[in-house]
């Protein structure tokens, strides 16, 4: 599972730079949820989340699929998330609530 987890974190990685702005306040957290399960999660600038998930989320949608066509190949379900920092600082603090 090795593989197929460095082989989308460098194409995520990869296209992110295409699309952002702020490159250097990027984030990628890779979680393995299951034995065949993996989430990525891209944490973005504010105003970068904006162009990374394009017009009515027409780029997002076409990230999202190459992602899962890579992760499906190898017999694992990926999932991709985009947040901004103030997202993902919310969500450890409920999650830290909880």
């Amino acid at each position: 599972m090795q593989v197929i987890t460095d082989q989308i974190r460098n194409y995520l990685q990869y296209i992110a730079v295409q699309f952002i702005e702020h490159p250097d306040r990027a984030q990628l957290k890779v979680a393995e949820l299951g034995p065949n399960r993996l989430r990525f999660k891209l944490i973005l600038d504010r105003s970068d989340v904006a162009l990374l998930i394009g017009r009515n989320g027409f780029s997002a949608s076409a990230i999202r699929g190459v992602v899962k066509a890579a992760s499906e190949r190898a017999n694992v379900q990926a999932t991709l998330q985009i947040h901004s920092h103030e997202e993902e600082e919310e969500m450890i603090a409920r999650e830290a609530q909880a």
